[in-house]
C-alpha cells in the first residue's frame, strides 16, 4: 500500500533531521579521535607494538604497560582506545592483535626526521590548546589581541615562549623534529620557486 505524500514528505523531513543532527554529532565528538592519539603516545602504544615484533594482543598490551590495576578493567580500556584508533586509521586490528599502520610508524620514537611524537606533544599541550576555546573572544574583540594564543596568555607566541623555558623547549623539539622532512620536500620539488636564492635558512626549532 502506497503512504499518502504527506507521510512521505514527514517521513524525508525527520530523516533529514536525523541525518543533520548526526554530522553535528560528528563535529562536537571529533576531538576524541585526538586525545585518543594523544593519550596512545603517552602509553607509548606504538613503540610497544614495534618492540613486540608482532601483532599484539590485548593481555599483551596489559602485561606490557605494567600498570598495577585490575587487569580485566585495563584490557576493556586499551580494548575501547585501540577500538577508536583503528577506526582513525592509526592501527590495524588482525585475529592475532593489533599491528601499526605506515601512519603509527610516524608515531615511534626513534625514526630520525619522521617521528611526530615532539610535534604531537607540543601542539596538544594545554598552552596550545587553550586559545582555541577564545576564537570567538578573538573574533568579537578583533584588534585587541593579535591572536587567541595572547588573548589567553596575555603575550603572543614567541614573547611566550622566551619567558616560559620549559613551554619554549617543547615547541622547538616540535619545529626541529617536524622541519627535516618538510625541508626535503621542498628542496627536492619546489626547485623553481628557489632559483636565484644564494641562500636559504630554516629557523625551525630555534637553531
Amino acid at each position: 500500500m502506497a503512504l499518502p505524500n504527506d507521510d512521505i514528505d514527514e517521513m524525508y523531513k525527520t530523516r533529514e533531521v536525523l541525518d543533520a543532527q548526526a554530522h553535528i554529532w560528528n563535529y562536537t565528538f571529533n576531538f576524541i579521535n585526538s586525545v585518543s592519539l594523544k593519550c596512545a603516545i603517552q602509553l607509548g602504544i606504538p613503540d610497544i607494538i614495534h618492540s613486540h615484533g608482532q601483532a599484539m594482543t590485548l593481555p599483551d598490551f596489559v602485561d606490557a604497560l605494567s600498570i598495577n590495576n585490575n587487569k580485566a578493567k585495563l584490557q576493556d580500556c586499551i580494548y575501547r582506545l585501540m577500538r577508536i584508533l583503528v577506526h582513525a586509521g592509526l592501527f590495524i586490528q588482525e585475529k592475532e592483535g593489533y599491528l601499526l599502520t605506515p601512519t603509527s610508524r610516524l608515531l615511534l620514537k626513534d625514526v630520525p626526521n619522521l617521528s611526530m611524537i615532539h610535534y604531537i606533544h607540543a601542539m596538544f599541550d594545554p598552552i596550545m590548546m587553550d586559545p582555541w576555546h577564545c576564537l570567538s573572544q578573538w573574533i568579537q574583540s578583533y584588534g585587541d589581541q593579535p591572536t587567541p594564543f595572547a588573548i589567553t596568555h596575555g603575550r603572543p607566541l614567541f614573547e611566550y615562549t622566551r619567558e616560559d623555558t620549559g613551554f619554549s623547549c617543547l615547541f622547538n623539539e616540535a619545529m626541529a623534529h617536524n622541519n627535516p622532512l618538510i625541508s626535503s620536500v621542498v628542496i627536492e620539488h619546489c626547485n623553481g620557486a628557489l632559483q636565484g636564492l644564494k641562500s636559504l635558512v630554516d629557523v625551525g626549532g630555534g637553531t
